[in-house]
């Protein structure tokens, strides 16, 4: 089978970046890797993980005769990216990103894409809470959304090239307007992650005693708060600034229902709360039977167990662990 493209170019190389080359390459949807970094440490990580074909700093060398680039840098750099290479993209290209924001894109690069050039803003809805080119894997995007945000102006035949490029990679493909991502995700990516920062960032300012405790006893439900905690700081600072309003709205009705449960517990309001439970826990069953997870213990993330001391099992209130 012949490849998709000539020439894939990836301006930054993480996590993503990185997963982009090797299951492109597996695939065979490209001839060529072109890889532009902005750090000489990480431009040598990609090439001694043998990610490209041709390495470089200089972005606008990296899109030269590239007919797919993509931007995998931190969505606060695309401005600047976007006016460096658009002098050297190449006709009846196709520019993209992997951004997860989709508005701010829109709107800070669309205006310096040259004629001929169409401009596909994606978002590949998966990820690890690691970053760097080492962190990628080949299967990354398999059995995962990407959503593409192309404009009235671009052509059907160029979006069906990039929806089958993300298919050939395991991913499953969506269309839609980019405000309309960024609310959704807002709500399904972006609160929860800032509710972990902040869950976890209440237990760093706790005192050391009391801080070494939660740590020492830290149940499955605080644990995986702490690993969405873990993601890029970069990539995720970006993020807020950039959906500022859709983030906006929907913590603020998230604090409204925050209110509703708070005084629910204060009342001994037991109905409502059961009521509350019961409704998310059909959420639950609604991702699972949607593929995007699974029903295996602690979410079917493998990991090592360590060791059972043996000493007798105590359990002074009758309650499972959290989940």
């Amino acid at each position: 089978m012949s490849a998709q493209f000539r020439k894939l170019a990836l301006i930054g190389i993480g996590l993503i970046g990185a997963s982009i080359a090797l299951a492109a390459r597996r695939q065979g949807l490209v001839d060529v890797i072109s890889i532009a970094t902005r750090r000489q440490e990480t431009l040598d990580e990609a090439r001694e993980l043998g990610l490209g074909d041709i390495y470089t700093l200089d972005a606008a060398e990296a899109v030269r005769g590239a007919d797919l680039v993509i931007l995998c840098a931190p969505v606060g750099a695309y401005e600047h990216l976007a006016r460096t290479i658009a002098p050297a993209l190449e006709p009846g290209a196709i520019l993209s990103d992997v951004g997860s924001v989709k508005a701010h894109v829109v709107k800070v690069v669309g205006p310096h894409v040259p004629p001929g050039v169409s401009f596909i803003p994606g978002h590949p809805i998966a990820g690890t809470e690691h970053s760097g080119p080492a962190a990628g894997f080949a299967e990354l995007f398999a059995g995962r959304w990407c959503v593409l945000t192309p404009g009235s102006d671009i052509s059907q035949a160029d979006t069906d090239r990039l929806v089958a490029f993300w298919q050939a990679m395991g991913s499953m493909v969506e269309c839609m307007d980019a405000n309309h991502h960024d609310m959704v995700l807002a709500i399904t990516s972006h609160i929860p992650h800032l509710v972990a920062y902040n869950i976890v960032g209440t237990v760093a300012d706790l005192e050391a005693d009391t801080k070494s405790e939660v740590i020492k006893f830290s149940a499955s439900g605080f644990r995986d708060f702490t690993r969405i905690a873990a993601s890029d700081p970069v990539m995720w600072r970006d993020v807020f600034l950039t959906n500022r309003d859709a983030v906006l709205e929907m913590l603020g009705r998230f604090l409204e229902d925050l209110s509703v449960l708070q005084r629910a517990v204060r009342t001994g309001d037991g109905p409502t709360l059961e009521s509350l439970f019961a409704r998310t826990r059909e959420i639950r069953r609604s991702v699972i039977d949607a593929g995007q997870e699974t029903a295996a213990p602690d979410f079917g993330r493998p990991h090592d167990v360590p060791p059972v001391p043996d000493i007798p099992l105590v359990r002074e209130h009758g309650g499972g662990d959290d989940a």
